[in-house]
């Protein structure tokens, strides 16, 4: 095969493009903010699109408009649903850890009624709080306090800006789930004819991939739940079945269960001081319960299913999210395994060859014999 040389007029083609592909990355980058709602509602229309057809034509409601609203009710209670399973209990707990630091605080300092006791003290020692109020030490403090106020209150309007965009992005789920035969099909014609046999193999590579790690993320993610419901309940750790109904739910995401050992140290704490155990032993069997489903999962279920669904390492898997994670932050690690499988996909179809070559030795075997 004959080198290609480079021409100045390849030259300046291949910066036309490397300018453009930059100038979108810096406004993708720039208009982030506003993009993200409309891809997070393209990927719940994503999810809850086979829901829609199924409520459509298989329950025969002729309205797409009716479909999606079931469909968005029947999602609601099955998370109503979860949600119920959960919170009460962790609100019973929560409840008892109060009656447990009452009491903690009526027999270490001895006093039945604290609002009483503490008006004494207030009483004994108000010349030394008017100097304290007075002193130049109260003045620093409210000079570094003031700042942090308003970062709260910052904060909070942060989480109201949220809450418009979470709404913004069901308007948008709503709207493409109306129309999302159409969006899907008619996409495509937003680049020239050339290009457009690439972007519609992307898409399909996209959507295989991602069809294949939904699946696959969450069998291993049920599994995990149900191991963690049956181990709870084995050594009779309190919430069993909430705790692993939400250690399943987490694992959605891949490894982001690893945080529920913090409700799983205060629910061994409050256990230990409702029934007087130990609770490093309690706390113990708890962790221990962790290790043994996570080698089955690690060392058995994740291979099986996401080996095979992902074609990808253990070892792969671990890195992916990391660098994904540390590049998108959560995003990153929902979309990280696919993303990467893509990617690794098309190094080896368009730098390698890998693929290519791997195709044509059947067809030179078959011409052979």
């Amino acid at each position: 095969m004959p080198d290609q040389k480079i021409t100045f007029d390849r030259f300046i083609r291949w910066t036309i493009t490397g300018l453009l592909i930059g100038i979108v990355i810096f406004f993708i980058d720039y208009l982030s903010s506003v993009l993200l709602p409309f891809a997070i509602g393209w990927l719940l229309a994503y999810l809850l699109y086979p829901i829609v057809c199924f409520v459509q034509y298989r329950m025969h409601l002729k309205s797409r408009v009716v479909s999606i609203i079931v469909t968005i009710l029947f999602v609601t209670a099955v998370i109503s649903g979860i949600t119920y399973l959960i919170i009460p209990p962790m609100i019973e707990q929560f409840n008892k850890l109060g009656l447990v630091v009452n009491n903690y605080i009526n027999e270490t300092t001895h006093m039945g009624d604290l609002p009483t006791a503490i008006k004494q003290w207030i009483g004994a020692n108000k010349e030394e709080i008017d100097r304290f109020f007075h002193s130049p030490d109260f003045t620093e403090a409210i000079k570094t306090t003031m700042p942090k106020l308003f970062s709260v209150i910052g904060q909070t309007a942060s989480i109201i800006i949220s809450i418009v965009a979470s709404a913004i992005t069901l308007l948008y789920m709503f709207f493409i789930l109306m129309d999302y035969e159409y969006l899907t099909t008619n996409w495509i014609k937003i680049f020239p004819k050339k290009s457009r046999p690439f972007w519609q193999a992307l898409s399909g590579d996209v959507k295989r991939e991602l069809n294949n790690y939904i699946r696959g993320q969450g069998l291993v993610a049920l599994t995990m739940g149900i191991l963690f419901c049956i181990g709870f309940t084995i050594i009779g750790f309190p919430m069993a079945i909430a705790l692993g109904i939400l250690i399943g739910i987490m694992d959605l995401v891949p490894y982001l269960h690893t945080l529920a050992l913090i409700p799983t140290a205060l629910l061994a704490l409050l256990e230990a001081a409702d029934t007087g155990q130990n609770f490093w032993i309690i706390f113990g069997m708890a962790v221990a319960v962790f290790c043994v489903v996570q080698l089955i999962i690690d060392l058995i279920v994740t291979p099986k299913i996401m080996g095979k669904a992902m074609n990808l390492n253990p070892a792969i898997l671990l890195l992916s999210l990391s660098v994904w994670g540390a590049l998108l932050g959560f995003i990153g690690l929902i979309i990280a395994l696919p993303l990467t499988t893509i990617l690794i996909a098309y190094y080896q179809r368009y730098v390698t060859k890998e693929q290519e070559l791997s195709e044509a030795e059947p067809t030179t075997e078959d011409d052979n014999q």
